[in-house]
């Protein structure tokens, strides 16, 4: 195992440093300390071809603007909040609406912005970076200040344990995430729709044209959100007599899962990768719309070339509704905690 850091870049007077993590099997991860942005996760194909299996652009400078969250950490909250109002403890707050009417993944400056401080902890064959921030009393309107730490623990066999950990010192919001977009084809060379996926969900939440949750539960059988048996991302995505599809333009939903697994598999590689989590829902992205920036393979405007499974509690919708279930009270802790493990479907 090898571990490096690579000063590439600079904001303000901070550097943007890559931390990379490379092991004798060929199993690499890199990530900054810019928004804990990964930039790298290289696993073999059935015939043992390197590649890497996220979605990223090919300069610094685009992850400095990151307009689509690629690899990011999120937070405080993850996803939409209705109107950008919320309420805690009888006390109104107004937040920054960056999506339209709403806010999204944070506000204007949210943690995929952050300049972390990172630290490299090694136990045997096993690698821990904990990522360190703070959030100060009323950053993006969010009351409290917060403490923030994201470990991403790697082990020689293909595995990333995410834990995320916030501790305040006034009851807030706190809904965190990781918005890393997947392609097990590697290097970016087919879309995800002919990637098949397996989610362990019976129901999704409803959604307004805003992509908001009306706070109703919508059963997935019989409907193009049903992945609880194996089936192709591309066979449903454009479903035209699917209200719900028609909102997102594919995938962007909150799928409440049972017991907080996920499954993607790409049949031409034989790549596969299993997610597991203690939170109460996947937001799955993919990729309906692009920005303008270039990616890692020189190529623009790749629509659905990625699939984002955002591990979270539920986005706050109309009329507040779950937001109790992203309340972090003075004194206690947050704890999230998302695994991956990487492998071949001929193994």
């Amino acid at each position: 195992m090898k571990y490096s850091k690579k000063i590439v870049g600079k904001i303000g007077n901070e550097d943007i440093i890559a931390h990379n993590i490379l092991y004798e099997n060929g199993f690499e991860f890199e990530i900054l300390n810019l928004g804990g942005i990964i930039t790298k996760i290289i696993t073999p194909d059935k015939d043992n071809n390197l590649e890497n299996i996220v979605v990223g652009y090919n300069s610094i400078d685009s992850y400095k603007a990151n307009p689509s969250y690629m690899g990011a950490i999120i937070g405080r909250t993850s996803g939409r909040i209705n109107e950008g109002i919320i309420k805690i403890e009888n006390k109104e707050y107004k937040l920054f609406k960056n999506y339209g009417e709403n806010q999204g993944h944070g506000g204007k400056f949210g943690f995929d912005k952050k300049i972390y401080e990172v630290e490299s902890i090694e136990a045997g064959n096993s690698i821990t970076l904990k990522l360190k921030a703070f959030s100060k009393d009323m950053e993006e309107n969010y009351p409290g200040n917060l403490d923030v730490e994201v470990s991403f623990k790697l082990s020689e066999n293909f595995h990333i344990k995410q834990i995320y950990k916030a501790y305040t010192d006034k009851t807030t919001l706190v809904n965190m995430t990781n918005h890393t977009y997947f392609n097990l084809s590697g290097n970016l060379k087919e879309s995800i729709t002919k990637q098949c996926m397996k989610v362990d969900s019976n129901y999704i939440l409803e959604l307004d044209k805003n992509c908001i949750p009306t706070g109703k539960y919508i059963n997935v059988e019989k409907t193009p959100f049903d992945f609880r048996y194996l089936k192709c991302i591309g066979q449903d995505i454009d479903d035209k007599e699917d209200k719900q599809i028609l909102v997102g333009f594919g995938y962007d939903h909150v799928f409440m899962l049972n017991k907080g697994y996920i499954h993607l598999e790409d049949n031409m590689s034989k790549r596969a990768m299993d997610i597991t989590t203690n939170q109460d829902c996947v937001v799955i992205y993919s990729m309906n719309f692009t920005d303008e920036l270039t990616l890692y393979n020189n190529k623009t405007k790749q629509r659905r070339y990625g699939i984002c499974f955002e591990t979270q509690a539920p986005p706050i919708g109309h009329n507040m509704c779950v937001l109790e279930n992203s309340i972090l009270n003075k004194g206690s802790i947050y704890n999230q905690v998302t695994e991956y493990k990487f492998y071949n479907i001929n193994d």
